[in-house]
């Protein structure tokens, strides 16, 4: 199986079972529907063990731009492959977001609330701050490098690693996702807002495009940052790109927080679980 195949196929697992888990707890007359934070988090965490399960053999199961840029900031993956693998990423998470809506679609109609059904597709904030939601992503990605890289470093019983990912991608989501509904993945929130923004969704809402750069710049730069931190502090190298992308990256914050309003109106609904 070509790669990019793999991290089409992988990424659309991840959405299927990610942005499903989303669906089923929130939309009107589905028998989870409110099922609570606790299965979300559990279901995303399930989502990645399963999509790393199928494709992992072939591309390394990637399904993440931000993965696919901090590997290659630290040497783990050739440059000249990331526009592929990132486009690839982008393609599964539109087609899994798709069958999302067709699997869905009686309870969208039966649904009422637009915000509701923007959040089975993408991430809002619980408090709309550019700045602050932001360093969420960034930390929240941050972490999953640095849990991934270190992952890696050990020594599991064969099988077991995807496992363990998705265990991290669950504790993420239950200690840092409340604030932004941790999309630390950038193929993750864009494709399925896409997907948002074409389909016959009967009383959608628009796509909130105003929020959607955040979910994309915070987890690339916290996933570069995150991929730097570990091989700097782990292993000792990387050291002067550490320092070079600490340097950028607290230039970005500063302009974010001086050009950034408290309580800026591009949430949606706060009570939906992304």
């Amino acid at each position: 199986m070509s790669v990019y195949i793999a991290e089409v196929i992988g990424t659309m697992i991840l959405i299927i079972f990610g942005a499903g888990v989303v669906a089923n707890v929130n939309l009107m007359k589905s028998k989870a529907q409110g099922g609570g934070w606790i299965v979300v988090a559990l279901g995303w965490g399930f989502a990645v063990a399963m999509a790393v399960y199928a494709v992992g053999q072939y591309s390394d199961a990637h399904i993440n731009p931000a993965v696919t840029l901090g590997f290659a900031a630290v040497g783990e993956f050739a440059w000249s492959m990331v526009p592929g693998y990132i486009a690839a990423q982008l393609v599964g998470a539109f087609i899994g977001a798709a069958i999302i809506f067709f699997h869905f679609q009686d309870h969208f109609k039966e649904t009422d609330d637009p915000d509701v059904k923007l959040g089975v597709f993408s991430t809002d904030p619980a408090i709309p701050n550019r700045f602050s939601n932001f360093i969420s992503e960034f930390i929240g990605t941050a972490v999953l490098l640095l849990g991934l890289l270190s992952i890696g470093a050990n020594e599991f019983t064969e099988g077991l690693n995807p496992l363990i990912v998705g265990f991290l991608i669950t504790a993420i989501g239950l200690s840092l996702g409340g604030p932004t509904g941790y999309a630390i993945n950038p193929a993750r929130d864009l494709g399925p807002r896409i997907a948002h923004a074409v389909l016959p969704i009967t009383g959608k809402r628009d796509s909130n495009w105003g929020y959607a750069l955040i979910p994309i710049a915070g987890p690339v730069f916290g996933g570069v940052f995150g991929a730097l931190a570990y091989t700097t502090f782990f292993l000792g190298e990387n050291v002067t790109a550490f320092i070079i992308f600490s340097v950028v990256t607290a230039v970005v914050l500063a302009g974010l927080r001086f050009t950034s309003k408290p309580h800026e109106p591009v949430a949606s609904n706060p009570d939906v679980k992304n």
